[in-house]
């Protein structure tokens, strides 16, 4: 066996303890800490280091399981408790392996000639990983110039990928440069329509600190380049919050269902489709934690309560609340 496979079969191992490690964390009443093993952590590092892994092998290895994916190992959920584990275990990797994600970031960044071959694709996503990582350790080391140099990154990106890794990392490490970086990228791309979904989709998949991001996907509702009735849009704003950012959809006020069945609702009056794979962000309400699963029980029926429901709604949420 070549060495490269021995390696990438011990990688991927420690890639199931990092799932074991979340999984045994989030059932456990301690406090969001340090969360991987340090046998785990050093597993991690030894990925960055290998020199005969490519870089695409190296990214996918070293991407931490879901929250989705998690919640989909548990018997009962709780969105906000798998969230914090989940950025613990980032923040650990982010803190511990610092000079390692520097020196991947310094070696793998676009220099020259933009190029789509699969080396330099894969060189790419490992590069804005690591731009990541160091700027969600500025979170705990503020001194730290990475944010900067992000925000640089982003201004003097000569590719979409290297462009939208900058803000993203800005985004998710909640640094003030987010803001800079989002409004320049909608100035560059205000024409471009499927770059302006992502912008949306960014925003609305925020990490949710400090329970803003529902007031701010409400916020870009108005935004003038939004349309409800545009399909693309409604899911790269709605459909991104409510399916893919679980701890700031699963509110413990209620009030992303409250969001979720209004929308689906008005969307139901007009374009049943998109609004029937939005009510399927409730397939799995049962398995939520309390007092989340009644809140969510009562949002569903709040929904199935109007008369005139297209048949794809209905269908979902009587499918939704059969026992």
């Amino acid at each position: 066996m070549h060495a490269a496979q021995r390696e990438g079969g011990a990688d991927l191992a420690g890639q199931r303890l990092a799932t074991r490690a979340a999984l045994s964390a989030i059932q456990s009443d301690a406090p969001a800490g340090l969360i991987l093993p340090p046998e785990v952590v050093q597993a991690f590092g030894q990925v960055l280091q290998n020199t005969q892994l490519d870089a695409a092998f190296k990214e996918l290895v070293l991407t931490l399981p879901s929250e989705t994916y998690l919640a989909e190992q548990l018997t009962v959920v709780d969105p906000l408790r798998i969230h914090q584990v989940r950025q613990a275990m980032r923040l650990q990797l982010a803190l511990e392996l610092h000079p390692l994600w520097a020196h991947i970031y310094e070696t793998h960044r676009t220099r020259g000639t933009f190029s789509i071959d699969t080396q330099a694709m894969g060189s790419r996503a490992l590069a804005n990983m690591a731009l990541l990582h160091l700027c969600m350790a500025n979170t705990q080391a503020s001194s730290s110039d990475w944010p900067d140099q992000a925000l640089h990154a982003f201004k003097g990106a000569t590719n979409m990928t290297d462009r939208m890794g900058a803000v993203n990392a800005l985004v998710q490490a909640q640094h003030p440069h987010a803001q800079t970086a989002l409004a320049e990228f909608h100035s560059l791309f205000a024409r471009e329509e499927l770059v302006i979904d992502k912008w949306f989709a960014l925003q609305a998949s925020a990490p949710d600190q400090d329970g803003s991001v529902l007031d701010q996907v409400k916020r870009l509702m108005r935004h003038p380049d939004f349309q409800l009735r545009n399909p693309n849009r409604a899911r790269s704003l709605i459909s991104t919050y409510c399916h893919a950012n679980p701890s700031a959809f699963h509110r413990a006020d209620a009030s992303g269902y409250v969001f979720w069945s209004e929308r689906v609702l008005e969307l139901d009056s007009f374009n049943p489709q998109v609004a029937a794979r939005l009510a399927r962000s409730m397939d799995r309400w049962r398995k939520l934690v309390e007092p989340l699963r009644s809140a969510a029980h009562e949002a569903i029926r709040r929904v199935a309560a109007k008369d005139d429901l297209s048949a794809d709604v209905r269908e979902v949420i009587d499918s939704a609340l059969e026992d």
